[in-house]
């Protein structure tokens, strides 16, 4: 008996989103994504219908599941807000094993977003969502006396975003934990 479409799909975008959060979009070449979703090349075209289209799912689920995550951190009323904002710079210093170095996101902003409007768009969305979930928590902590008040709640939340991106890229580059501790150390004197 066949496996249901929508298990297969599911698991041929996850394997795809791997491979192109490892390699890039252009370097990632339909072999490659018929090798780790294990579908043939017809039925990745009859299934996804392009190569971009296969991507732009991918990347959605990436930032789907990604985003979630940090504004589930961010939304925890438990903990204080400097130990939220610390988880989501730990997990840029020690990212799950499994997964390739860097982020989707920010390698998908330096190679498409320029010249692939829709996928900007895209990218822009999910920016928006992060900033508001960062700012509302950097609001609630200068309210509780955790980060001072005088300083920019937006500001400070594009800091959090471009640190966190930043040390994607170093540790894409092949920093170390050490080095990317270090920076996470910093950031949080910052905030």
């Amino acid at each position: 008996m066949a496996r249901p479409r929508k298990f297969e799909e599911g698991r041929a975008v996850e394997a795809a989103m791997r491979a192109f959060w490892a390699d890039g979009y252009e370097a990632t070449s339909t072999q490659t994504l018929c090798e780790v979703t294990g579908l043939g090349r017809s039925s990745i075209y009859n299934t996804f219908r392009s190569k971009h289209d296969l991507f732009e799912k991918a990347l959605t689920r990436y930032m789907d599941s990604r985003t979630a995550n940090i504004i589930e951190v961010l939304e925890d009323g438990t903990r204080p807000v400097r130990e939220r904002l610390r988880t989501i710079l730990e997990w840029a210093v020690r990212p799950d094993a499994d997964d390739p170095a860097g982020c989707l996101v920010v390698n998908t902003m330096v190679e498409m977003a320029p010249r692939d409007e829709a996928t900007a768009e895209r990218l822009e969305r999910d920016l928006r969502r992060r900033l508001a979930a960062l700012t509302a928590a950097i609001e609630e902590g200068m309210r509780a006396g955790e980060i001072d008040a005088g300083k920019d709640a937006r500001t400070l939340a594009h800091f959090v975003v471009t640190t966190v991106s930043g040390m994607r890229v170093a540790a894409r580059g092949g920093a170390d934990e050490r080095t990317l501790a270090a920076i996470a150390d910093t950031a949080m004197d910052a905030i």
